[in-house]
């Protein structure tokens, strides 16, 4: 769980792992890398997807400070863009996005060269790239599935941020091409039966379903964290 003393909506994609790594909320990303970590004991768990169940979630903020406090603990992470639709990494990290998975998958462009290094280092953008018509295609295509293979010898993490389950099939198609997936909810937004479908699209895919975020909570007298698993 990520806990906010005064949430609001120009936090959605604010990188405090990367600007405040000694706060309370970094601290509680770092225990989401470890229970996640010690998740993949006796299986190697390489890619992950992060998804909710619909959209301003926090789930490209969360998504972007997993991969920070994972790259500050010396891991060498690619974060990809995997939402073809309304893609956000590159204006999170302000790199460019004329280039990135898109024209990976069509052939225009080889994975190393689409890769952007980010100021963090041991961090490495794979931004969407052009939009797409056929988003849902791409992502289920043999070429995504050579690409994350590919980038599983280059890199020990793969993040990806993905689509919410209930507005399309994006992250479904995705969760049976990476090893876990993480459902990020939304305190005081996300409903409990859309979580719940949520989690019910989930749990048929090839990937295993790792638990949930309860992001944005209001901090209130106590400071622990819960991360819970399915």
């Amino acid at each position: 769980m990520v806990k906010r003393k005064n949430p609001s909506r120009n936090n959605v994609r604010h990188l405090i792992a990367k600007q405040n790594p000694r706060s309370p909320i970094s601290e509680q990303y770092r225990t989401i890398r470890t229970n996640l970590q010690f998740s993949s004991v006796d299986n190697e768990m390489k890619s992950i997807l992060i998804t909710s169940s619909g959209p301003a979630e926090g789930k490209s903020s969360t998504v972007g400070n997993l991969a920070i406090v994972f790259a500050q603990q010396g891991k060498k992470v690619l974060l990809i863009d995997g939402d073809l639709r309304k893609p956000t990494l590159h204006y999170t990290f302000r790199v460019d996005n004329r280039k990135g998975l898109s024209s990976v998958l069509i052939g225009e462009n080889a994975l190393e060269e689409s890769i952007t290094a980010s100021d963090v280092p041991n961090l490495d953008l794979l931004s969407c790239g052009p939009i797409p018509p056929n988003p849902s295609e791409l992502l289920g295509s043999k070429a995504m599935e050579k690409m994350l293979s590919h980038a599983s010898e280059l890199y020990d993490v793969i993040l990806i941020d993905t689509p919410p389950v209930l507005a399309v099939t994006d992250a479904q198609i995705l969760a049976n091409l990476c090893d876990g997936a993480l459902l990020v909810v939304r305190s005081k937004k996300t409903e409990k039966e859309a979580a719940q479908k949520a989690r019910d699209l989930l749990m048929p895919a090839k990937a295993k379903l790792l638990g949930a975020i309860l992001n944005d909570r209001e901090q209130k007298h106590s400071s622990y964290y819960y991360y819970g698993t399915n």
